[in-house]
């Protein structure tokens, strides 16, 4: 029931948003600035309410855009004449092959017969098989799940009471906030579309060049933090028996599995190669996805369209929106004009800190990673223009800081959708437990790592 009143007063809260804003007398900014940033925050009040699912937001503020003429419907629908969104479909799809094929299962069977002995050795599985199907299935979802249902079989072959059944689930999403960020195929969503806010030529050998390091070392803080924070009530001992059962049901190597291994390697040869070739990772994702399903790659069939989610595309599409037409109305200008400092501080450390606080804090309001980055770079970017820094390094400072932080499930995709028994076993509790200290590990990767970094590369 009060899911229901916090819908309306979401709904509410985001129309008087709308209207205040649009009434204010904001000097300097034009009319179809105004009406962008009424709507664009009205959307971001929707999507952290959670009024209604997340694509049928997004498709209310595209058409909104429209109707009340804030910007030209090329603007608006722009996201779709770039690479991105043939990204994420083609990552979909791909992932879909992976798990459908039984090769996902598989690997993680495999992984665990050997190195899965105790509570920990299994906390550290999960993040190295996630590690390792992050250069195979380009999106952390499809992971998650997939390493889930291989935990479930742990879960139950141990008798886990649920109180650890939740650690466990926890940090199966947990574990895809940080990994995802290492390698720019690690989330076909938010890594190109960073790439894409900077305005950046950025190759695949060039993220993990940049983002490699500083999101390992995120990677093996989250791990020890989970370690210390969240150990068993019990003594576990993993029935590696069921476990072999599993894998033996599933046979000797199938054709398919073995084209699907083909089509990986290909696919993941093209991604580490496209400083050579030339040809945008979204192009080579589709391509080989869309292969995939041709008389010769056997491996995708007529309903594994099933699998793209369409309200994920509208999601995206509105949130690069938000950025694009923030920047043709004039509203990035004038948020950065009047909510920023005039002059940042010349010091990198200083400067990261600044950019790191101030994402956090944005993050922290509006939860959402996507809508966060298409608001705070675009607006970033404006001011640091006049100081000559590197747009990219504003760019990754503020990705970095949103894409490994989160309090409450809502602030990172990530851990939302693995919340609830049905699906991680987790709730709120868990995920705040660790989102306190994490906000702390933040600071540490962006001011303590990765400015050290550049700095030894030549970035800044």
């Amino acid at each position: 029931m009060m899911g229901k009143y916090m819908n309306y007063i979401g709904l509410g809260s985001g129309m008087a948003v709308a209207i205040l804003i649009y009434s204010l007398p904001l000097t300097g900014l034009s009319a179809e600035g105004k009406m962008a940033m009424s709507l664009s925050l009205m959307t971001v009040v929707f999507w952290a309410f959670q009024i209604a699912q997340a694509g049928y937001i997004s498709g209310l503020y595209l058409a909104l855009l429209v109707i009340f003429k804030v910007a030209p419907a090329d603007v608006v629908f722009s996201p779709w004449i770039g690479s991105t969104m043939y990204l994420v479909i083609g990552a979909y799809l791909i992932a879909t092959a992976v798990k459908s094929s039984g090769l996902g299962e598989r690997i993680g069977y495999k992984f665990l017969l050997k190195y899965g002995s105790s509570y920990r050795s299994v906390i550290i599985s999960i993040f190295v098989l996630t590690f390792i199907l992050s250069l195979l299935i380009p999106h952390p979802w499809p992971r998650a799940f997939l390493i889930m249902s291989i935990m479930a079989v742990v879960i139950k072959g141990a008798h886990l009471p649920a109180e650890d059944a939740a650690k466990i689930g926890f940090t199966v999403f947990a574990a895809s906030v940080p990994i995802s960020t290492i390698f720019l195929t690690g989330d076909s969503v938010i890594n190109p579309l960073a790439v894409e806010f900077s305005g950046v030529k950025v190759s695949w050998i060039d993220w993990f060049v940049y983002m490699g390091l500083p999101s390992i070392v995120a990677s093996i803080i989250t791990c020890i933090l989970i370690l210390l924070l969240f150990k068993p009530s019990v003594k576990i001992s993993i029935d590696k028996k069921d476990i072999e059962n599993k894998l033996s049901h599933l046979g000797t190597l199938s054709k398919t599995e073995k084209l699907t291994i083909v089509w990986l390697v290909i696919a993941v040869a093209l991604w580490m190669t496209d400083f050579i070739h030339g040809i945008n990772i979204g192009w080579i994702t589709l391509l080989i996805a869309m292969l995939m399903s041709f008389p010769v790659g056997g491996v995708l069939k007529k309903n594994d369209w099933a699998s793209v989610p369409v309200q994920v595309l509208l999601f995206l599409s509105a949130a690069i929106t938000i950025g694009k037409v923030g920047a043709v109305t004039g509203m990035n200008t004038w948020l950065a004009e009047n909510i920023l400092p005039s002059t940042l501080p010349a010091n990198p450390f200083l400067f990261a800190l600044l950019i790191t606080a101030f994402s956090v804090l944005i993050h922290m309001v509006l939860g959402s990673v996507i809508a966060v980055m298409g608001i705070t770079i675009p607006t970033l970017l404006v001011v640091t223009q006049s100081l000559g820094i590197d747009p990219l390094i504003v760019t990754l400072l503020v990705f970095t800081a949103i894409s490994i932080h989160y309090l409450f499930p809502f602030h990172h995709l990530n851990i939302l959708v693995g919340q609830g028994e049905e699906n991680g076993l987790y709730s709120q509790k868990e995920v705040m437990r660790l989102g306190i200290p994490l906000t702390i590990v933040v600071f540490l990767i962006t001011v303590g790592i990765e400015i050290p970094w550049w700095k030894l590369l030549g970035l800044l």
